[in-house]
């Protein structure tokens, strides 16, 4: 009786090294987000503001901004910021004030309440941060603090527009 072929498995391929370390920090990002978001409702449980309209009072709390000048700094469709900010609006965390440069719209605008919820979101991520960051041993303590610059560098150079073109050659 004749056997039956067999398959090759799959091929290893040695993957580029900064393709390799996209997907892990592009996973442990996601996962850090994800582990924040779920461990601060359950330690904090009067903190239910979705991560949406929290980007929106981040960006509300430098200045105060039009819907259109929301949408482009969070990248989302005018639409959808309008249906956010009309949460945020009904929450009494904004409120909406005349341009002064432009009458006929309307800019969207911290309010004391808007300010205080986001000052208390972010004692409470700081706080569950600092005591996650705590079980760390102080090597790998001080390699997350060491990285936090080049961190900050990466969330600029992503927020640029373009930054989704294809990646020059390759530094390292």
């Amino acid at each position: 009786m004749p056997s039956s072929p067999q398959l090759p498995g799959p091929v290893a391929e040695d993957p580029d090294p900064a393709v390799e370390h996209a997907r892990r920090l592009t996973d442990t990002v996601t996962r850090l987000r994800r582990a924040l978001r779920s461990s601060i409702r359950t330690d904090y449980p009067w903190e239910s503001l979705p991560m949406a309209q929290v980007e929106l009072l981040q960006t509300l709390a430098a200045a105060p901004l039009r819907v259109g000048e929301l949408a482009a700094r969070q990248r989302l469709a005018p639409n959808t910021v309008s249906g956010l900010v009309g949460k945020l609006l009904d929450a009494g965390f904004v409120d909406r004030q005349a341009d002064p440069g432009d009458r006929r719209t309307a800019r969207i605008a911290l309010t004391p309440a808007g300010r205080r919820q986001l000052d208390d979101w972010q004692h409470a991520h700081e706080q569950r941060i600092a005591t996650a960051l705590d079980t760390l041993d102080p090597a790998e303590r001080s390699a997350v603090v060491r990285a936090l610059p080049a961190l900050d560098r990466l969330a600029r150079a992503l927020a640029q527009p373009g930054s989704t073109a294809e990646p020059g050659p390759s530094a390292g």
